[in-house]
């Protein structure tokens, strides 16, 4: 089992990847990222710090338990929503406060597998979440690769004012993916937002957001000529259960 600072590491460097300017993901303080250090704690970005300058400093341990109560806590105020975050900090003397997105970072790092999460603002990405047509722009899959690394299906989260409604909003859509799909989601599309990939390794979730960007930009390409062809079910279905694209998926760090 990797230490906390073997942990901090690999979400350091997983971070500034997912920053680098040149991947058009987010710029300035856009996104955050986090890791699981054990069953009861996990690292989370600190407000206002960029994933491309991320180091030891831009992140917080926080509490899973502390923050999980916070999701099902009812009528909290924003004052209140603070609280919750600063209670949450293992290290309660820096003055730091948890990204307001740890809500749901800390559901998604309470699910089987998910061990790191990327939740990253790329352009090409909200080019499409910004229409009035986001929801049936992705409603399927666009070619096999797509399949293999992100999944036979994303889940889909209407917009939510972010932070504690959110989190709360997202777990109710991701529950309901699991119950359909029988496993967590790889990707989560948030509308007007963002998107977040989720994994056991900071090779899942590059993989998956990579992956994803790309299969955004094929479909901005393809509204310029027409609508998407998406694969059938029984395509989908196919590809995802090959014995040879398993074993691509065990390669490229996606198998779940």
């Amino acid at each position: 089992m990797p230490n906390d600072r073997e942990i901090l590491t690999q979400l350091i460097e997983m971070s500034r990847s997912l920053g680098d300017p040149a991947r058009d993901l987010v710029i300035l303080g856009e996104g955050n990222t986090s890791a699981k250090a054990d069953e009861k704690t996990f690292f989370v970005k600190a407000s206002g710090k960029e994933l491309r300058t991320a180091d030891e400093n831009s992140f917080l341990k926080v509490s899973l338990p502390r923050l999980l109560a916070g999701l099902d806590s009812k009528n909290l105020t924003d004052e209140k929503v603070k609280k919750v975050l600063t209670e949450a900090k293992i290290d309660r003397s820096t003055d730091q406060m948890p990204s307001l997105e740890t809500f749901l970072h800390a559901y998604l790092l309470s699910l089987p597998n998910i061990h790191f999460v990327g939740h990253t603002h790329p352009t090409a990405v909200n080019s499409i979440l910004c229409s009035d047509t986001s929801r049936e722009a992705v409603s399927g899959r666009l070619f096999p690769d797509e399949i293999v690394c992100c999944g036979p299906a994303l889940c889909y989260v209407e917009y939510t004012d972010p932070g504690l409604s959110l989190g709360r909003h997202l777990r109710r859509r991701v529950e309901e993916f699991i119950n359909e799909q029988n496993m967590a989601p790889r990707v989560i599309l948030m509308e007007n937002h963002g998107m977040i990939a989720c994994g056991r390794t900071p090779r899942d979730v590059e993989t998956i957001t990579s992956m994803y960007v790309k299969a955004a930009r094929i479909l901005i390409g393809i509204y310029a000529s027409g609508k998407p062809r998406f694969l059938t079910s029984e395509n989908v279905s196919r590809i995802y259960t090959r014995p040879d694209e398993k074993y691509r998926q065990i390669k490229l760090g996606t198998q779940t």
